[in-house]
Protein backbone atom coordinates (compact mmCIF):
# COMPACT_ATOMS: atom_id res chain seq x y z
CA UNK A 1 0.00 0.00 0.00
CA UNK A 2 2.98 2.19 0.50
CA UNK A 3 4.00 1.74 -2.74
CA UNK A 4 0.80 2.81 -4.21
CA UNK A 5 0.82 5.89 -2.64
CA UNK A 6 4.27 6.67 -3.38
CA UNK A 7 4.33 6.39 -7.22
CA UNK A 8 0.38 7.28 -7.62
CA UNK A 9 1.28 10.26 -9.89
CA UNK A 10 4.29 8.18 -12.06
CA UNK A 11 1.14 5.27 -12.28
CA UNK A 12 -1.22 6.82 -13.09
CA UNK A 13 1.15 9.15 -15.96
CA UNK A 14 1.34 5.53 -16.99
CA UNK A 15 -1.69 4.54 -16.95
CA UNK A 16 -3.03 6.95 -18.64
CA UNK A 17 -0.14 6.99 -21.48
CA UNK A 18 -0.76 3.17 -21.86
CA UNK A 19 -4.39 3.69 -22.24
CA UNK A 20 -3.56 6.57 -25.22
CA UNK A 21 -1.34 4.43 -27.07
CA UNK A 22 -4.06 1.84 -26.92
CA UNK A 23 -6.16 4.26 -28.17
CA UNK A 24 -4.09 5.63 -30.98
CA UNK A 25 -3.65 2.45 -32.58
CA UNK A 26 -7.04 1.07 -32.27
CA UNK A 27 -7.56 4.37 -34.38
CA UNK A 28 -4.93 3.83 -36.93
CA UNK A 29 -7.17 0.82 -37.89
CA UNK A 30 -10.55 1.76 -38.08
CA UNK A 31 -9.31 4.50 -40.59
CA UNK A 32 -7.65 1.55 -42.71
CA UNK A 33 -10.46 -0.68 -42.28
CA UNK A 34 -12.65 2.24 -43.19
CA UNK A 35 -11.00 2.53 -46.42
CA UNK A 36 -10.75 -0.60 -47.27
CA UNK A 37 -15.18 -0.64 -46.55
CA UNK A 38 -15.34 1.97 -48.87
CA UNK A 39 -12.66 0.36 -51.74
CA UNK A 40 -14.74 -2.60 -51.72
CA UNK A 41 -18.31 -0.97 -51.67
CA UNK A 42 -17.62 1.30 -54.45
CA UNK A 43 -16.15 -2.48 -56.29
CA UNK A 44 -19.30 -3.96 -55.40
CA UNK A 45 -21.81 -0.93 -56.33
CA UNK A 46 -19.97 -0.66 -59.57
CA UNK A 47 -20.06 -4.17 -60.53
CA UNK A 48 -23.88 -4.52 -60.08
CA UNK A 49 -24.84 -1.47 -61.71
CA UNK A 50 -25.16 1.32 -59.44
CA UNK A 51 -22.79 3.35 -61.29
CA UNK A 52 -24.05 6.52 -59.41
CA UNK A 53 -23.72 5.52 -56.12
CA UNK A 54 -19.87 4.40 -57.15
CA UNK A 55 -19.20 7.49 -58.42
CA UNK A 56 -20.07 9.08 -55.36
CA UNK A 57 -17.80 6.51 -53.58
CA UNK A 58 -14.61 7.36 -55.83
CA UNK A 59 -14.72 10.57 -55.24
CA UNK A 60 -14.71 10.31 -51.73
CA UNK A 61 -11.74 7.86 -51.92
CA UNK A 62 -9.97 10.48 -54.04
CA UNK A 63 -10.03 12.94 -51.58
CA UNK A 64 -8.55 10.21 -49.21
CA UNK A 65 -5.24 9.33 -51.84
CA UNK A 66 -2.82 11.73 -50.77
CA UNK A 67 -3.18 10.08 -46.77
CA UNK A 68 -2.45 6.68 -47.93
CA UNK A 69 0.72 5.13 -47.69
CA UNK A 70 2.74 3.66 -50.51
CA UNK A 71 1.50 0.11 -49.18
CA UNK A 72 -2.25 0.77 -48.95
CA UNK A 73 -1.68 2.60 -52.54
CA UNK A 74 -0.58 -0.95 -53.79
CA UNK A 75 -3.26 -2.35 -52.48
CA UNK A 76 -5.39 -0.85 -53.96
CA UNK A 77 -3.64 -0.91 -57.17
CA UNK A 78 -3.73 -5.16 -57.05
CA UNK A 79 -7.00 -4.82 -55.90
CA UNK A 80 -8.60 -2.77 -58.70
CA UNK A 81 -6.33 -4.66 -61.34
CA UNK A 82 -8.38 -7.71 -60.62
CA UNK A 83 -11.65 -5.90 -61.79
CA UNK A 84 -10.68 -4.14 -64.55
CA UNK A 85 -9.09 -4.94 -67.88
CA UNK A 86 -6.07 -2.13 -67.61
CA UNK A 87 -5.56 -2.19 -71.05
CA UNK A 88 -9.11 -1.26 -72.55
CA UNK A 89 -9.62 2.78 -71.40
CA UNK A 90 -13.17 3.04 -69.97
CA UNK A 91 -13.30 6.43 -67.83
CA UNK A 92 -17.16 5.55 -67.51
CA UNK A 93 -16.27 2.91 -65.26
CA UNK A 94 -15.10 4.77 -61.66
CA UNK A 95 -13.14 1.60 -60.62
CA UNK A 96 -11.15 2.00 -64.22
CA UNK A 97 -10.59 5.34 -63.00
CA UNK A 98 -9.16 5.25 -59.70
CA UNK A 99 -7.18 2.15 -60.88
CA UNK A 100 -5.19 4.83 -63.18
CA UNK A 101 -5.52 7.47 -60.43
CA UNK A 102 -3.64 5.49 -58.38
CA UNK A 103 -1.14 3.87 -60.97
CA UNK A 104 -0.51 7.67 -61.66
CA UNK A 105 0.30 8.35 -57.74
CA UNK A 106 2.31 5.66 -56.98
CA UNK A 107 4.49 6.59 -60.35
CA UNK A 108 4.91 10.02 -58.93
CA UNK A 109 5.58 8.83 -55.38
CA UNK A 110 8.41 6.25 -56.63
CA UNK A 111 9.81 9.44 -58.92
CA UNK A 112 10.30 11.41 -55.69
CA UNK A 113 11.52 8.28 -53.70
CA UNK A 114 14.05 7.50 -56.26
CA UNK A 115 15.47 11.25 -56.24
CA UNK A 116 15.55 11.17 -52.40
CA UNK A 117 17.60 7.46 -52.57
CA UNK A 118 19.78 9.20 -55.23
CA UNK A 119 20.55 12.18 -53.24
CA UNK A 120 21.42 10.17 -49.88
CA UNK A 121 23.76 7.95 -52.00
CA UNK A 122 25.12 11.12 -53.52
CA UNK A 123 29.08 11.32 -51.82
CA UNK A 124 30.24 14.44 -49.80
Amino acid sequence: MAFLRRYIYLLSFLGVLVFSSIMVLRQINLNREQHVNLREAMVMLQTRGYTNEANHLYRKLLGNVFKLSNRQLMDDFQRTLIVIDPGVRNPDNPIWCYHWYISNELEKRSESTLKQALKLAEMP
